[in-house]
């Protein structure tokens, strides 16, 4: 039996005590104890041990003895936090200036921070490619052709608009029944767009319209996947618009915005990392990785959205995603193509 302790406490223990015996009951009854000897951090680290092994069908009255157990880990990660905030204190002093960003976030996910978000695609994985969120800005020097040409772009895109949102596509295209996180945007223009390249193919005319962009264009070195790419779109998230967190197709390709117009309130999340728009200022983000974009405000927003390869693909790599992908197309024929698993 565990000693006597505080009334709640004993509220706690008797739940824990009423439940089936097993691994899982034993864990907490452990962390119980490693408290009622004044143990905390033994306490944390037993709880944080059960935690992560939850049985899959438990009786709700446990709940409590749940809440307890991840308050107590909580009040721990607190202290822990700042003992190593102490300790690291140093080492950043002397390395000032060096790029910790990944032993930073290491400890974030050690404290439960942050989350860790692997690449799921929908289609295509391709193995051993770097699992980050946002690609090294510096990987994708042909961007700075396309950021010096945002006035060019931006003004283009409004001449495009000033024909009212029936120039837009609905981004979530679907016959039948959609998904229920696309429910929302199903066949709606307020995820809009604008296509310059489509799955591969160039739209002539709407290419013609945006002359300056074609040319910005030039510069961009596409990346070829039967049905995929390249593409190349202005998306308008309309206001008060949210796109639901998803995931693209194939970790071998990349996706690139450039943020055209973005008032405020506007909001884009890839696994566990956060950023906001400034137009201008491109950036390289792996779509195979959960991510969601919002609008929060009562204006549209606008990006210029393109795709190109994860620069860690060697070039015969590439030739081979580029006919791996043609074979899978091929050999389904007509059949569309969330049938063969290649739409998100």
């Amino acid at each position: 039996m565990l000693p006597v302790i505080e009334s709640e406490d004993l509220r706690i223990r008797q739940l824990v005590e009423a439940m089936e015996p097993g691994p899982f009951r034993a864990m907490l009854q452990a962390a119980l104890q490693h408290e009622a000897q004044g143990e905390t951090r033994a306490a944390a680290a037993t709880y944080r041990t059960a935690l992560q092994s939850i049985p899959r069908f438990l009786s709700p009255s446990v709940r409590p003895a749940l809440d307890h157990a991840k308050a107590v880990v909580d009040a721990n990660d607190a202290e822990l936090a700042e003992f190593l905030e102490a300790r690291l204190a140093g080492f950043r002093s002397r390395h000032a200036g060096a790029r910790l960003d990944r032993v930073e976030q290491s400890r974030d996910i050690l404290l439960r921070r942050r989350r860790v978000y692997r690449p799921s695609p929908s289609f295509m994985y391709v193995p051993q490619l770097p699992a980050m969120e946002f690609y090294d800005r510096d990987l994708f020097p042909w961007l700075d052709t396309l950021e010096a040409a945002t006035a060019d772009i931006q003004a283009e895109l409004t001449q495009v608009l000033a024909g009212g949102a029936e120039v837009l596509e609905p981004y979530v295209a679907i016959d039948g029944t959609p998904q229920p996180r696309w429910r929302e945007l199903a066949n709606s223009r307020r995820w809009g767009v604008f296509y310059l390249w489509r799955a591969g193919v160039p739209v002539e005319e709407n290419l013609a319209r945006c002359p300056r962009t074609a040319r910005a264009l030039e510069a961009w070195p596409q990346c070829r996947l039967e049905g995929t790419g390249p593409t190349a779109v202005f998306s308008i998230l309309d206001a008060k618009t949210r796109i639901p967190p998803h995931v693209g197709v194939n970790n071998a390709r990349l996706i690139v915005h450039v943020p055209l117009v973005v008032p405020s309130g506007c909001g884009f999340r890839v696994g566990a990392e956060q950023r906001s728009w400034e137009p201008g200022k491109a950036f390289v983000f792996d779509d195979t990785i959960e991510h969601e974009a919002w609008n929060d405000s009562d204006q549209p927003r606008a990006v210029l959205i393109l795709d190109c390869w994860n620069p860690f693909l060697s070039e015969p790599e590439r030739e081979m995603v580029t006919a791996l992908t043609a074979g899978v197309s091929d050999y389904y024929g007509d059949l569309p193509a969330y049938a063969r698993g290649a739409e998100g």
